[in-house]
Parts: C-alpha cells; structure tokens; sequence
C-alpha cells in the first residue's frame, strides 16, 4: 500500500476521533486493548471452521471478517500515530530482520 494511502487514513482517522472527543481515550494502552478485543472478534468468525471452509468463506462471513480486519487496522493505525510509529518503515525493518533470521530455504522439510 503505497504511503499516502496510509498517511490519508491516519488523517481522516484522527480528524473522526477529534471530531468526537476521543483522543482523551485513545492513550496506547487503550488502542492496544482495543485492538485486542477487536482481534478477538476477527479470529470469532474464523474459529471452528474448516480450513478449506476458512479460505473460502460465505458472503456474510467474508463481509464480517472483513469488518473485522478493518477494525484490527483501524486500531493499530490509531496506536501508531499515538506513538508516532510509521508502520511501513518498521514492517520494513522487521522483515529485514525476519529474513535475516529465517533464511530462503531454511523451513523445516524443505530441500
């Protein structure tokens, strides 16, 4: 997702919040219990289903699912604004550690 993208959404986010008077609330440690609790919501529409049934959900369920995820986004865009964390620089920075610690062809059973 290009930057921008990003940048527009925490805007409009924190523009809704101020609009309402949230941001007495939005302390990183309620963003983060919310996105908690919103997480949970997501992984409710996945549990107990099959994992054919999972990558193929119904209409309905894909539309909660969906709601969901936005909800786990939504939230951990809010957090990183609050601690002023620019998400795509410290997804960069993690998968240059990640492929440093897991090297291509290093998984269990591969040859």
């Amino acid at each position: 997702m290009p930057d921008d993208r990003l940048q527009a959404l925490v805007q409009r986010l924190r523009e809704f919040s101020a609009a309402r008077q949230w941001e007495r609330y939005h302390s990183p440690k309620n963003l983060a219990m919310a996105l908690a609790g919103e997480t949970g919501e997501l992984v409710a529409e996945l549990q107990w289903l099959t994992e054919d049934e999972s990558r193929a959900p119904e209409p309905e369920r894909l539309q909660r699912i969906r709601d969901e995820a936005a909800d786990v986004f939504i939230y951990l865009a809010r957090l990183a604004d609050a601690l002023g964390i620019d998400l795509i620089e410290a997804a960069h920075a993690k998968m240059d550690r990640n492929e440093a610690r897991f090297p291509a062809g290093s998984a269990p059973g591969h040859r």
